[in-house]
């Protein structure tokens, strides 16, 4: 997110009113770096906001309601692998506000004017009672805006020194066209018109010959099609477009690795995955857009590495201490917290529930 959204993104968030959260001392420790400190408010506020994000945006894809008890893909809970990476940038917040003089970053006046703008936003949208809940009192919200503008300024500087480059040859894209021959077939088991009935099916091997049958006849007049895209209309199929290089899977890893292999104009042939059957045209051995599109993903990739490496360096040089007591009683099951949306009427759609 850029500063600035960033920013009046945390003017927004709310707390619904739930019982049961955990006795929180605001000034309290969670994470010391040297000197630099995370008190338990600024903590609190931090974990809340992002909460307010999945709360609001994610809750249906993770879960609904009980989003947090649900199981994460790395064996834990949401919560508990939320709080484990909030854990980790609250960390890296602290060295990055030790180290600011060593890139001398500092906060320009129109910095501390967003933050202050934002604060006072913030404080007008919200009761007492809801911000007392995410420990929204406007020092912690101001320390928490200003510890995420130094965290993009100090990245800023740091990948500026990392001196990483992407070559044409690491980045280049090529184009293909293609059409596919599915082994799979569309089945309606309730015969309605409710999509959500209706299911894949893999054909029979009779079907299934007859569909790679269906491909060769394609593929051999393909050969002396003016325009590939044009034939496929023709024959009552579909060419889509690709871009790719020699790691991409898609449309399928076949026939990439196919693909790969030829000049700009030439024909794959029948190319058979697990799911399908394909013919494709190489029509570019370097997509201009594609390309650049790539290099600078690559570019990001690169950064974030040095980044990283950078990070990990502080990390074994200084002693992070970390006052776990006081982090766990930050509880995502406990109290609910969404984004307040204000952009109509300027008063919430969320509803409070209890526990």
């Amino acid at each position: 997110m850029k500063k600035r959204a960033l920013i009046l993104a945390l003017a927004g968030i709310m707390a619904a009113l739930l019982t049961g959260c955990g006795s929180l001392k605001d000034d309290a420790v969670v994470v010391k770096a040297g000197d630099e400190e995370i008190t338990a408010g600024v903590a609190n506020f931090y974990a809340r906001y992002t909460q307010a994000q999945y709360e609001t945006y994610f809750a249906s894809y993770f879960g609904g309601d009980d989003m947090w008890t649900k199981n994460a893909s790395d064996g834990k809970t949401y919560e508990e692998s939320i709080k484990e990476t909030l854990l980790d940038d609250l960390k890296n917040m602290a060295l990055l506000e030790k180290h600011m003089k060593d890139y001398d970053v500092k906060l320009t006046k129109a910095d501390k004017k967003a933050i202050d703008d934002a604060a006072e936003e913030f404080d007008k949208a919200n009761s007492q009672k809801k911000k007392d809940k995410v420990s929204g009192s406007e020092e912690n919200v101001k320390r928490v805006m200003t510890l995420m503008v130094i965290e993009q300024k100090m990245r800023s500087a740091i990948v500026a020194e990392a001196n990483v480059n992407v070559t044409d040859e690491e980045a280049v894209q090529k184009h293909m066209q293609y059409v596919e021959f599915d082994y799979t077939t569309s089945s309606d088991s309730s015969d309605s018109s409710d999509s959500s009935d209706s299911s894949d099916t893999t054909v029979s091997d009779d079907e299934k010959k007859q569909v790679k049958e269906k491909a060769a006849a394609f593929a051999e007049g393909a050969k002396t099609a003016e325009d590939f895209a044009s034939y496929a209309t023709e024959q009552g199929t579909e060419a889509k477009d690709a871009t790719f290089d020699s790691d991409s899977v898609s449309p399928s890893k076949e026939v990439v690795k196919a693909a790969d292999k030829l000049g700009e104009g030439e024909l794959t042939g029948v190319v058979e995955s697990d799911t399908a059957c394909y013919v494709a045209k190489v029509t570019s051995l370097n997509d201009e857009a594609a390309t650049e599109t790539k290099k600078q993903s690559l570019l990001t990739e690169k950064q974030d590495k040095y980044y990283k490496k950078v990070l990990k360096k502080w990390k074994k040089e200084e002693k992070i201490t970390v006052h776990k007591g006081t982090w766990n009683k930050i509880d995502f099951t406990k109290l609910s917290v969404k984004a307040k949306d204000t952009s109509t009427t300027g008063t919430s759609t969320d509803s409070a529930s209890g526990n």
